[in-house]
């Protein structure tokens, strides 16, 4: 069954029309790679899923529930995580507490001044911790920690709101390839664990179709392809719009697999 269900999505900025009728779905356990060159709409139509850019017209519902209009607050509340590009934690706090955070905010706990913050929810943030494998860092800074654990904290951050869609902007950007590979298997396994619907942009092809379950490809505001892996892999308009030869598709030595 579907999760996100996203109809004709439109939006121009002035005079260009940036997205041309978008439409796609992302069931519950499968992750969806959103794909194209710069300036095909992806961004943008992943901004209007999450809510930072409002559609001209179309609908983009979770479960049924039109979030079209709503804030991205409000689109949290309802089931919705987010990465970002650029990691958003908070440097001032340790690991735990900023998994905490978001836990007081998920309970709606904020405002509850017999408790002190630092107290509350931890050994659930212990839990969300040690299954990004971060917890024998639980009480360290976030400042002083490595990218690729910062990106591990930030998707145990985005856990803590029991999210039934993850989006994930560039969720490897900047890492290493090991920290690339580690990253995504582990969100594959909490896809498959939770049942999580995921929808990802990424420029790593690599990154792209050894995790993605689904590939919806972009260009010019238009999606091009949408298909398995293999059936984008294997796509001629893909391969010539998209990749020019399309060689990195077919295992060709081609150095690091990146689009930008």
């Amino acid at each position: 069954m579907a999760a996100l269900v996203v109809e004709s999505l439109v939006k121009s900025f002035g005079g260009v029309r940036a997205v041309k009728g978008t439409s796609f779905t992302v069931d519950r356990g499968e992750l969806l790679a959103l794909i194209g060159p710069n300036g095909a709409g992806k961004t943008t139509t992943f901004n209007m899923v999450g809510g930072q850019l409002h559609p001209d017209s179309g609908s983009v519902k979770l479960e049924g529930r039109e979030l079209v209009g709503l804030t991205p607050r409000a689109i949290w509340r309802m089931g919705v995580g987010r990465t970002f590009q650029i990691t958003a934690t908070y440097p001032s706090m340790t690991v735990a507490e900023n998994v905490q955070m978001v836990l007081l905010s998920h309970h709606k706990r904020l405002l509850g001044w017999w408790t002190p913050a630092a107290r509350q929810f931890r050994a659930e943030a212990l839990e969300l911790l040690a299954r990004v494998g971060m917890a024998v860092q639980a009480d360290r800074p976030s400042s002083v920690l490595a990218y690729g654990d910062l990106k591990r904290l930030e998707l145990a951050m985005a856990l803590a709101n029991e999210p039934r869609l993850l989006l994930m902007d560039e969720p490897t950007a900047g890492m290493a390839p090991r920290e690339r590979v580690e990253l995504m298997a582990l969100t594959a396994d909490l896809v498959r664990e939770r049942g999580i619907a995921v929808l990802f942009t990424e420029h790593d092809m690599d990154v792209v179709f050894a995790h993605a379950h689904r590939i919806v490809v972009m260009n010019r505001g238009e999606i091009i392809a949408d298909g398995t892996p293999d059936a984008v892999r294997n796509d001629p308009h893909v391969q010539e719009v998209y990749l020019g030869s399309g060689a990195m598709f077919h295992g060709e030595p081609q150095g690091k697999a990146v689009v930008s």
